[in-house]
């Protein structure tokens, strides 16, 4: 009962935000956080400790893409090879910087239509700026 009124708090506080499949989601992870963490101190002393080492693998397993994401996007930030408005190519695609995030990094092309690199493809790989036009 405990783990299920967290989960719909979290639910209620996320879905006018978010919408109901992103709540849905972050119901379900508090759910399975909650019984997860009830399951080890039930368990109680070795039991409870490898309970818990096991769903801190999981969820470790589960964001490792997300973690390594965001930590190349904050090496991006700091770093700096480039600013919103330059010109360049970057994995492929070529064109113009509009936004830099902690996640992706998104082009404009030339044709409109946006694209979204996941940071940690531009870690690593060459960059190519182009001159800015005079």
């Amino acid at each position: 009962m405990i783990a299920g009124a967290m989960a719909g708090f979290f639910y209620w506080s996320t879905i006018g935000k978010y919408g109901h499949s992103t709540a849905a989601a972050i119901r379900n992870v508090v759910r399975f956080m909650g019984i997860g963490g009830m399951l080890a101190a039930i368990a109680g002393g070795a039991a409870g400790v490898t309970l818990g080492s096991f769903i801190g693998m999981v969820i470790g397993f589960a964001s490792q893409q997300v973690l390594g994401q965001t930590m190349a996007g904050l090496f991006l930030l700091i770093a700096r090879p480039s600013k919103i408005g330059d010109s360049m190519i970057i994995a492929g695609e070529e064109g113009v910087v509009e936004d830099i995030t902690t996640l992706f990094t998104m082009l404009s092309k030339a044709d409109g239509i946006k694209v979204l690199i996941p940071n940690n493809a531009i870690i690593g790989e060459k960059i190519l700026l182009k001159p800015r036009e005079q």
